[in-house]
């Protein structure tokens, strides 16, 4: 049987480079963002390329309705998801005190709340059919507190609490989860946050496909947490062994705004 997988997020970035990953597999595909001509042209490449089966779906998740709406729609066509990836996400620079709340609250409301409701509407479905997976891109800012980036930085260490917590009670169903952590990595994330002028964002990148590439080998081996690349990994061992203060004093200086930057 043919398997199909939901990437939310995919008309960018990981998203985009995770759909070509299991498009390779040969994977049928539904696509998920706000962009649909970006979709659109995804769906077209992917379609020749591998001669697989690919549907969009145009939705913002950070309406709260998207989620349940997405879900009655694959279920009215009687599209079964044995694959879900929660890619889709952003984050805001700035002092919480000071960024506007509403794009605050959006923030939680497609990092955590989209990702939580599509689990919960597509999980029940999985474990049903005793096949399947979820994906869920958290980040290794989820690992500390980050100054200037702290909603974006709590949302993702949810995202790892929860994933693991899920994929705690799957045993024996056929159904596995895994948390991708990605570090810095080259997508148009920096520049939804205002990022471009951090020193933190002055780094090298790892290349979006080189990451989504970890995260789907990751996968497909039943992870549960999957953290790309060396110096990643060495930072989440090294903080296990810092005093708290630490990491989040150094996280606040390389995430602060450089001086006069962007003037």
């Amino acid at each position: 049987m043919t398997e199909t997988v939901l990437i939310t997020g995919a008309s960018s970035g990981i998203g985009l480079e995770l759909a070509k990953c299991f498009a390779a597999d040969k994977s049928n595909l539904i696509l998920v963002a706000r962009n649909t001509a970006a979709l659109e042209a995804l769906a077209g490449q992917l379609r020749l390329q591998h001669k697989i089966d690919v549907y969009v779906i145009t939705a913002d998740l950070a309406r709260l309705e998207s989620a349940q709406a997405i879900f009655d729609e694959l279920k009215g066509r009687g599209m079964i998801v044995d694959v879900l990836i929660n890619n889709a996400g952003f984050g805001l620079h700035g002092a919480f005190a000071e960024l506007p709340m509403d794009r605050q609250l959006e923030i939680i409301q497609v990092n955590i709340t989209a990702l939580v409701a599509l689990t919960r509407l597509f999980l029940p479905g999985m474990i049903e059919r005793m096949r399947g997976g979820v994906l869920n891109v958290g980040s290794v800012a989820g690992f500390l507190p980050g100054p200037h980036l702290g909603v974006y930085s709590a949302t993702k260490a949810f995202v790892q609490s929860f994933t693991e917590a899920v994929a705690e009670e799957l045993p024996g169903t056929g159904v596995t989860v895994t948390a991708f952590c990605p570090g810095a990595t080259d997508t148009n994330f920096s520049k939804v946050a205002r990022g471009e002028k951090q020193r933190i964002h002055k780094v090298a990148k790892m290349p979006a496909d080189v990451a989504a590439r970890v995260a789907h080998q990751d996968f497909r081996a039943g992870k549960v947490i999957s953290v790309p690349g060396f110096s990643n990994r060495l930072v989440i061992f090294a903080i296990r062994f810092l005093p708290r203060w630490l990491p989040r004093r150094l996280f606040k200086y390389y995430n602060r705004m450089d001086e006069g930057a962007g003037k």
